[in-house]
Formats: structure tokens, C-alpha cells, sequence
């Protein structure tokens, strides 16, 4: 294993080994942390992880290995993985190969053996940072901009699932596998289209309702896309999901900010402030919708974070449009909002009308 090292943008470097083949490394990315315990599968196959390096909290990555059914998407869109210990020797009946051999199935880098506890706290104090994974200490940080990844994993052609009663079109900004095995659960035909569908071409497809994915980097960069976001969701039940919500809200006159270092496992706990019920959810993001600019008389804050109050999820005045920040579908996580599903699809039954929540 080769000596490697994470270079902060801070100045700070923090020292491990690569695994894997002896090669020399030198990637770029946001570095973010996940406090999750398990689901790493799940975790380095979320596409919304494009562009950044990701940090797992717990110690020790890899005991289980890779199996065929908890992919998220079909590769890896991380830059980069920094864990404390990595095994190489899985041990799960499932396990049919390493996480090691998957990671370099896809020319991954992985920086084990470095004092993650250390490295978290560093980003929780300056905020998520920019990041060089590299073999040679003496490397600068090269500078870089905020990269546009959407395009990088969203669909470039229409896909089709399931053949269910009720037809739901998923825009595509990165989305999770699944988002789309719930909807099939839930008896639905889903066909998936590129993040860029316009509203004639989805009116062309007669769905049901729609549901706005999850998906990689900052909201804004979608903005010549939102009036075609907007008139969307005014022609179908919709339901947006994370970047989903977030793109919902700015289509309707909301702004987004840049949380300090953002929310990305699964125990974040969120509160119905309707019931005052509190859900535990799975997480991953690092933009919210601002309090401070949503019009009450269009769009009304249902769901918020418990731990720093952030919006968490909303429903929209006399539409049928329902928004939330977290993962209804988990994986990896808890799956107490597994509902929303529910809700969503019954107000794609009833083709019209505003969303009224039951109790949960």
C-alpha cells in the first residue's frame, strides 16, 4: 500500500495508505462526512455523491462487502473514499466481492488508516472544505470551481419499470434505485427521463404524477431549468425528494443556502410540526431552502429538522405538490417515512385537488 494523504484547502493534510494496486493518486473534491454505521454500499453508490470525497464516520468500512441487491446506481460517483479501516476479507453470506475490488472496479481512490474522528471535526469547524487525495504531500491544491455533475448521472434516454396501474415519470437529477423500487412496490409503472425533460415532453408521456429525484451540488445551477420545473409540478400530483424539494421551492420563489458542512447519514431526526410526531431519517445534502424567503401564501413548512431547525419538507397552497428534504426511501436508514409514498400515490389516484396529510 502506498503512503497517501487528504490536502484541505484549510492547509491542513491528514496521512494514510491507499489500497489496493500501487498507483499514483491525485483527486479533487468537496469532502464531506456520513455518520451512518452501515449501508456503505448504498452510501459510495449514491449518485448525489458526485464530485466530492466521503469521509465515513464509523471505523471500520467493508465487513460485509458488496452484494448485487443494495446498489444504488450502476458505478460510483464519489471522487474519493477516506476511511479509518477498511476490510479486506468480507464476511456476509451476500458478500459477492470486496469493497476494496469494487472501488477499483471503478479506479476509486480509498485513503484508509487516517484519524477520521480528527478529520471530521476539522470540517465541522471550517465548514465542508475542498479536498486533494494525493500520493505526493507536496501537491497543492489545485483551484476549482463547483462542478456541474447532473449531466454526469442523470439518464440520457427514457427507461421504463414495472408495469403498475398508475404511471410516474422520475426526473432524473441523480436518483437513487430506491425511489424506484418503492414506486414499483407501490403497484406503479415508472419511466424515468433526463433531468432536462421539458413539460411538453413529459405531457406526451400521460403520466400520473411525477416525482423529482435526488440528485448532486447546488440547486441553483439548475435555474434556466425552473419554469419548466414549475409547470411541471402545476400539471401533475408531484413529489419532490432532496434536490427535488429544493428545485420545487426556488420554481415557486424560494432561495437555497449552503448548510456549514450538511446533513448526511441516517439518524437526523425531523419533526412533523403539525402532530409534533418525530421521525428519524435518512439524509443526504448539503443545500436547504431558506425560511426566511418562502411565501406562506404558496408554500407552507410541514416538516422541520430537530436538531438545527432547518426545512425539512412542505405542501403547497391549493396545488397537488408535497416536498421533502430527507429519504423517504432510506436505504441505508431508518424507514419511518416510508409513507410519504403512500400519500403521494393516493393523491395520484384522486388526480386532483391539494395534498391532505393523515396523521402518521
Amino acid at each position: 500500500m502506498k503512503n497517501g494523504y487528504i490536502i484541505l484547502e484549510t492547509g491542513e493534510m491528514f496521512e494514510g495508505h491507499f489500497v489496493g494496486e500501487e498507483q499514483d493518486v491525485h483527486t479533487v473534491g468537496e469532502v464531506v462526512f456520513n455518520t451512518s454505521m452501515t449501508g456503505y454500499q448504498e452510501i459510495m453508490t449514491d449518485p448525489s455523491y458526485a464530485g466530492q470525497i466521503i469521509v465515513f464516520c464509523y471505523p471500520l468500512i467493508g465487513n460485509y462487502g458488496v452484494n448485487e441487491e443494495d446498489y444504488e446506481s450502476i458505478k460510483v460517483a464519489a471522487h474519493g473514499m477516506i476511511t479509518g479501516e477498511i476490510c479486506e476479507e468480507p464476511s456476509f453470506y451476500k458478500a459477492e466481492s470486496s469493497a476494496i475490488s469494487y472501488l477499483q472496479q471503478f479506479n476509486i481512490p480509498c485513503l484508509t488508516g487516517v484519524d477520521t474522528r480528527a478529520l471530521v471535526k476539522t470540517i465541522r469547524k471550517h465548514g465542508t472544505v475542498k479536498g486533494l487525495l494525493t500520493t505526493d504531500k507536496t501537491k497543492q491544491l489545485p483551484a476549482s470551481d463547483n462542478g456541474f455533475y447532473i449531466p454526469k448521472v442523470s439518464t440520457t434516454a427514457l427507461k421504463t419499470c414495472g408495469e403498475g396501474t398508475k404511471h410516474i415519470v422520475l426526473m432524473d437529477f441523480g436518483y437513487k434505485k430506491s425511489i424506484v423500487d418503492y414506486l414499483l412496490k407501490h403497484q406503479c409503472k415508472v419511466t424515468i427521463v433526463p433531468y432536462n425533460y421539458t413539460c411538453e415532453q413529459i405531457k406526451a408521456l400521460q403520466p400520473d404524477g411525477v416525482v423529482l429525484s435526488n440528485g448532486p451540488g447546488d440547486p441553483m445551477q439548475l435555474q434556466q431549468w425552473l419554469p419548466e420545473i414549475k409547470q411541471v409540478s402545476e400539471s401533475f400530483p408531484t413529489l419532490g425528494i432532496c434536490l427535488g424539494h429544493q428545485l420545487l421551492a426556488l420554481a415557486n420563489g424560494a432561495k437555497t443556502k449552503k448548510l456549514p458542512f450538511g446533513h448526511r447519514g441516517g439518524n437526523h431526526p425531523v419533526k412533523d410540526i403539525r402532530t409534533g410526531k418525530v421521525f428519524i431519517t435518512s439524509q443526504n445534502h448539503g443545500y436547504v431552502v431558506e425560511d426566511e424567503s418562502i411565501d406562506e401564501t404558496v408554500m407552507k413548512v410541514v416538516f422541520r429538522n430537530v436538531n438545527d431547525g432547518t426545512v425539512e419538507g412542505c405542501i403547497y397552497q391549493n396545488k397537488a405538490i408535497m416536498t421533502v428534504q430527507f429519504h423517504p426511501e432510506a436505504h441505508p436508514g431508518p424507514q419511518d417515512t416510508e409513507y410519504i409514498f403512500t400519500q403521494f400515490l393516493q393523491q395520484v389516484q384522486q388526480k386532483a385537488g391539494v395534498f391532505t396529510y393523515a396523521n402518521q
